[in-house]
């Protein structure tokens, strides 16, 4: 890849792909293909078609997706699985019909089976059930890593796919209904604050949980496009921080960050979720990246975006 490459970044707008994009321009890639999706509807085969036909993109990260915490995920199954593995679909066979050089397919650590042996290695991919909360994002996720493996193996394409663990920063998702954890902890802290209520959370607060600064994200995306072939990868490498702790000691944090000092009540009639999801990074470690950003500093940026753009 080179600074004149062709690089289209689906998903662009959202959390991972505007970092993808800043990233990319910070070392000075600037012929990028942007298109919002109501200019281009992944779901649609014809229009994905006709769109890599005309702009023959040479590079493509895959950034797009319906995302969203627990709930979204119990509530929307059908509209999670059915939005997700359509986009996967027609944009890898897209790029396969259009010769794309390189594409790195962006999945999720919820992949893996809940009680599979923690930290999670790549090779624990359908070795068991998994979490029934995030079941069906989960199934189009590994459609779309097997999808890619397949098409390297018959075409000889090279199709990465990466699986980072519970993303955040500047940019997320703070809407309560459809946010995930670290978010959704910041807007209500924050707003408590304000307020002076308490602080209501599903669960005990005991399940553990790992977290990577996106802007960490995109610069491991960005070593897998230019450093990585698709036989040092495998079939899907993982990406984090590599250190991992409670819910619980999360909210205390992001409290301490906020200025928060009332009450967190914590709600057990609520699901928890998986109990660990910890990732075991050394793959990608031993191939030449490792995370740069602690919790702290990541959550300290976050919130600092929060407050001067998304805050109410």
């Amino acid at each position: 890849m080179n600074k004149e490459s062709k690089i289209y970044i689906t998903g662009h707008a959202g959390l991972v792909g505007s970092a993808i994009v800043r990233t990319l321009r910070n070392r000075g890639y600037d012929n990028l293909v942007l298109f919002r999706s109501s200019e281009l509807d992944l779901r649609d085969q014809a229009a994905v078609k006709i769109f890599f036909a005309s702009e023959k993109p040479e590079y493509v990260f895959h950034a797009a997706g319906r995302v969203g915490g627990i709930g979204a995920n119990s509530q929307y199954k059908a509209q999670f699985f059915y939005d997700n593995a359509l986009m996967a679909i027609n944009l890898i066979h897209a790029a396969y019909e259009n010769g794309v050089t390189k594409l790195v397919n962006l999945g999720s650590s919820c992949i893996y089976p809940k009680f599979a042996e923690q930290p999670l290695k790549e090779e624990a991919l359908l070795t068991g059930a998994l979490e029934p909360t995030n079941d069906a994002y989960a199934v189009a996720k590994i459609a779309a890593i097997k999808m890619c493996a397949f098409y390297n193996t018959q075409y000889g394409t090279t199709f990465l796919s990466a699986m980072p663990c519970n993303l955040y920063g500047p940019g997320d998702n703070f809407n309560l209904e459809t946010s995930h954890v670290l978010p959704a902890l910041i807007r209500k802290m924050h707003e408590a604050k304000l307020s002076g209520g308490p602080v209501n959370l599903w669960g005990d607060g005991s399940p553990l949980r790992e977290f990577l600064y996106v802007e960490d994200l995109a610069e491991a995306l960005l070593f897998l496009m230019e450093d990585v072939s698709s036989e040092q990868a495998g079939e899907l490498i993982n990406i984090g921080s590599g250190v991992d702790g409670p819910i619980k000691d999360l909210a205390a944090l992001i409290a301490r960050i906020v200025g928060y000092t009332g009450e967190i009540v914590w709600d057990s009639t609520k699901p928890n979720g998986t109990p660990r999801k910890l990732l075991d990074v050394s793959r990608i470690n031993a191939l030449g990246w490792r995370a740069a950003t602690s919790l702290e500093d990541g959550i300290r940026k976050t919130y600092d975006w929060y407050v001067k753009n998304a805050a109410g």
